[in-house]
């Protein structure tokens, strides 16, 4: 993955399992002084709703794992627009549910043609988990739209480094879906609740 990317390991980085959930440890490549590191990060950003039953407090953060492209210029924008704040997330593949509640199954997405692929990605210092990103979120192409309408951001080598260095309004070229003629869907009969109390998630695998 270091030869991939051209990357060096960061202070921060400790090899972990190869399936993500969210609030639970990742893998991210981001910028230090121009330089592109491989750090492992907690995925989701960290937020705390006010309590229903107590407005003055707060619930337990939970982690928001995908930012909608069409936010990346309001609610996001304090972190695109510094590019030190993106990041690509390697991915090998994510997990979507599709069916009928209490009956939905996991399809697994990956690119063809990479191995492991770029999903763009945005990273943060937090109170709460330290080092936290999120993954960047578009339209899915038509023929994802039965497992999912929207779709990471996948972002191809030679564009890398536009992710990483380019002004915000450059980046607004990725939002679109990605070709799905260059996608592999692998639709299984894996339940996708897989113990009692356990949460959907969308898990990626490196």
């Amino acid at each position: 993955m270091l030869n991939l990317f051209g990357a060096r390991k960061g202070a921060r980085f400790n090899e972990g399992p190869l399936q993500t959930h969210p609030a639970q440890p990742g893998t991210v490549i981001r910028l230090e002084d121009g330089e592109r590191v491989l750090e492992q990060m907690t995925w989701g950003f960290p937020v705390a709703l006010p309590s229903k039953r107590d407005p003055t407090k707060k619930n337990k953060p939970k982690p928001v794992n995908n930012a909608r492209f069409d936010k990346l210029g309001t609610f996001w924008k304090r972190w695109t627009v510094n590019p030190r704040n993106r990041c690509l997330i390697p991915t090998a593949r994510f997990a979507e549910a599709i069916g009928e509640p209490r009956r939905m199954t996991e399809a697994w997405i990956s690119v063809k043609d990479q191995p492991i692929f770029a999903w763009a990605g945005l990273w943060s210092n937090s109170d709460e988990w330290g080092s936290v990103y999120t993954g960047v979120m578009t339209e899915a192409c038509i023929e994802l739209m039965d497992v999912h309408d929207r779709s990471p951001v996948i972002i191809d080598p030679e564009h890398w480094d536009t992710w990483l260095h380019a002004p915000l309004e450059e980046l607004y070229q990725f939002h679109q879906p990605y070709p799905g003629e260059r996608l592999l869907v692998e639709r299984t009969d894996n339940l996708w609740f897989q113990r009692p109390g356990s949460t959907p998630a969308s898990p990626t695998f490196l």
